[in-house]
């Protein structure tokens, strides 16, 4: 009983992680055409900037994750303006652009803080137990920041303008500017979301995992998973799709070892997608913007 529960919400709290991360790669895609290969560096780049407040600045934990929010929001709206936009509609160039940021964040790292893991302070320590079960406080945490934030980004979508402006710019682009959409703006709104949302996971999985200057590398796999098996385009497949991606990945580990448990995921992704080569939800394909 008290592996199946603790379990189970080390499975959702991963998944919440896993779709925040998603959504922001699918914003971008869906709404500029970009396939933002720095989103995991930037996850990283969050995860040290948050580290840097509490421990350098003794700044308390949670004060620290909006401050990183912010400023990693920030960065979003700087990248898009001088290295996304230039290259709109150019899927070669955004994509060797995208390899430059990464390169810098990632030497940026290394260079001022060096390759040793760090650990980012836990923002609830302690167990939470009772009789016939006991949980990670930070891990039920992550769980209920990710499910808040989660909700936010989907009623932002659906219930206010600029979130439908974002929908008709990823529907159509021409139509969209023909209403009078002013796409720059809705880029870079698109920009700042999903950098804030890949700021509060990278602080979050800090927190419950430990920092590295690569540690964007895999999350950015994650990613692209579920954006491909939720089907290009389908914010509900995203969801769905993170949370078989995040069982998975935490009841594996339980019956076999961490590589062939990775090993075992990509597998069932890959027999999923030989029978739904779109995915869950498939609703558009992925091609180049013009």
């Amino acid at each position: 009983m008290e592996l199946a529960v603790s379990t189970t919400i080390n499975s959702l709290a991963l998944s919440s992680m896993y779709i925040l991360m998603a959504l922001g790669f699918a914003f971008l895609f869906s709404i500029m055409g970009v396939l933002n290969f720095a989103h995991g560096a930037i996850y990283m780049v969050a995860g040290y900037i948050c580290y840097e407040f509490v421990t350098g600045y003794g700044i308390n934990q949670w004060l620290s994750l909006i401050l990183t929010t912010i400023v990693v929001g920030a960065l979003g709206l700087v990248v898009e303006k001088l290295a996304f936009r230039p290259f709109f509609g150019d899927t070669d160039r955004t994509i060797i652009v995208c390899i430059a940021i990464i390169l810098i964040l990632e030497t940026t790292v290394n260079v001022t803080v060096g390759v040793y893991v760090r650990s980012l302070p836990s923002f609830a320590p302690g167990i939470l137990g009772s009789g016939f079960f006991s949980i990670s406080k930070e891990r039920l945490v992550t769980l209920l920041v990710g499910g808040v934030l989660l909700a936010a980004t989907l009623w932002f979508i659906n219930a206010t303008k600029q979130g439908q402006q974002m929908q008709a710019v990823a529907q159509n682009l021409e139509g969209a500017a023909l209403q009078g959409i002013n796409i720059g703006r809705i880029s870079a709104l698109a920009s700042f979301i999903a950098c804030s949302l890949a700021a509060v996971a990278g602080c979050l999985m800090g927190a419950v995992f430990n920092l590295s200057p690569f540690m964007g590398d895999q999350m950015l796999v994650k990613a692209v998973e579920l954006v491909v098996l939720g089907g290009i385009g389908s914010i509900g497949g995203i969801l769905f799709a993170g949370l078989i991606l995040g069982g998975l990945d935490s009841f594996l580990p339980l019956v076999t070892s961490g590589a062939v448990s990775e090993a075992i995921a990509l597998g069932v992704i890959i027999v999923i997608l030989l029978f739904r080569p779109r995915g869950f939800f498939g609703q558009m394909e992925m091609k180049e913007r013009t």
